[in-house]
C-alpha cells in the first residue's frame, strides 16, 4: 500500500499541465488593429527589451518575450480590464498583470533612447525649420502642454492629491513634442492636483531652460498656451503651431486606449504604463507606423513658462519682426 501511495504521488508530480492559450491567425490589418503595431514592429520592440523579460525559471512553460509584449500591447491598445484580456487570450489575470508591468518597466528603462531633448544646434535648427514650415512661427524648438490620464481611486492618506480640478483622480502628464509629433520630453510622475506650471518648473527640462538656455536666437522657445491678446496674425500662427502638441496627445491616446479610460492600478504602476506608452509612441513614429489623426484633445489649463517680462519681450519681438 505504501509503495502504491508513493507511486501515485510521483505520477501526480509528472502530470502534464494543460494550457488554453488562444493564438488565432490574424492577417496584417487584424494584427495591427489589435496590437497597434505590425508583426515586424512588435518583433523590433521585443528585441529591444527581451533581455529584461527573460527571467531564470524552473518552469517548463515560461511565457515567451514576444507573447509578453503581445499581452501588454493588447492591454495598452484596448484599454480593457486585465481579466478581459486574460479571458480573450487564454491567460490568467496574474500573468497579464505581470506581463504588463514587466514590459512597462523594460520600456521605461530605455525611455532615454527614444525620448530625447535636442542637444546639438543642428538638431534644434531642424526642429525650428520644421515648426516654421507649419505656420511661419519662428524659433520654436517644442510645443508643450499637459494632459490628464484617469486612474482608479488610490488608497492611502494622499488620495486627495490625485483629484484634479475637474473632480476625477488622475496623473497630470507634461508632454513636449517636435513638429512631427514626436515626444521630446515627458513627465508623468505628478498627481492630478499639481498645476502645469509647477510640473514644468520642477522638471529637468524646466531647470535646463532656466540655467542653460542661451536665449531665443540660439536655443529658441517652447510654445505653450497663450494667455495674452496680441496681433491677429501672430495669434493665428501661434494656435496653428501649438495645435501640434494637441494632435500629438490625440494620436497617443487614440493608439493606446488605456490612456483614454481609467488605469486600474496603483499610481506608481500607472506612471510606468503612461511612460511606456510614450516610448511606444516614438517607436511607432520611428517605424513609420500609421497614425490615426485625432484633433479632439484640447487642454485649457494655462501654463506659465518663464518670467512675464521676458516672455512679453520675446512675443513682442516675434510679432514685430514676423507678423507686422
Amino acid at each position: 500500500m505504501a509503495l502504491r501511495l508513493i507511486y501515485n504521488v510521483g505520477r501526480r508530480h509528472e502530470k502534464e499541465r494543460v494550457y488554453r492559450h488562444m493564438e488565432p491567425e490574424y492577417d496584417d490589418n487584424e494584427f495591427r488593429d489589435r496590437f497597434r503595431f505590425t508583426k515586424n514592429s512588435l518583433q523590433f520592440i521585443t528585441d529591444l527589451i527581451e533581455p529584461n523579460l527573460c527571467r531564470p525559471t524552473l518552469r517548463s512553460h515560461a511565457i515567451p518575450a514576444f507573447t509578453q509584449v503581445q499581452l501588454a500591447l493588447r492591454y495598452f491598445a484596448s484599454g480593457s480590464p486585465m481579466r478581459v484580456i486574460g479571458d480573450t487570450m487564454g491567460y490568467h489575470i496574474s500573468s497579464i498583470s505581470r506581463a504588463v508591468m514587466d514590459v512597462s518597466s523594460a520600456l521605461c528603462n530605455i525611455s532615454q533612447d527614444f525620448i530625447q531633448w535636442p542637444e546639438t544646434q543642428q538638431q534644434k535648427n531642424k526642429i525650428r525649420d520644421g515648426f516654421y514650415d507649419v505656420a511661419h512661427f519662428p524659433g520654436v524648438v517644442g510645443t508643450i502642454d499637459g494632459t490628464h490620464v484617469r486612474i482608479q481611486v488610490p488608497s492611502g492618506d494622499n488620495e486627495y492629491a490625485f483629484v484634479n480640478r475637474k473632480g476625477f483622480h488622475s496623473i497630470n502628464v507634461q508632454g513636449v513634442c517636435d513638429h512631427t509629433g514626436k515626444f521630446l520630453n515627458v513627465v508623468a510622475n505628478w498627481p492630478g492636483s499639481c498645476h502645469d506650471s509647477f510640473i514644468f518648473k520642477t522638471s529637468n527640462l524646466g531647470r535646463y531652460m532656466e540655467t542653460r538656455h542661451r536665449g531665443y536666437d540660439m536655443d529658441g522657445v517652447l510654445l505653450g498656451d497663450s494667455g495674452y491678446p496680441s496681433q491677429v496674425r501672430y495669434n493665428k500662427a501661434h494656435v496653428k503651431t501649438r495645435a501640434i502638441v494637441e494632435r500629438c496627445f490625440g494620436w497617443w491616446k487614440r493608439r493606446f486606449n488605456i490612456l483614454h479610460g481609467e488605469i486600474r492600478t496603483k499610481p506608481e504602476k500607472a506612471v510606468k504604463i503612461i511612460t511606456a506608452c510614450a516610448v511606444l509612441h516614438n517607436i511607432a513614429l520611428k517605424l513609420r507606423e500609421q497614425m490615426e489623426d485625432d484633433n479632439q484633445e484640447v487642454n485649457d489649463v494655462p501654463v506659465v513658462r518663464n518670467h512675464v517680462d521676458e516672455r512679453r519681450q520675446v512675443r513682442e519681438h516675434i510679432t514685430r519682426t514676423y507678423f507686422s
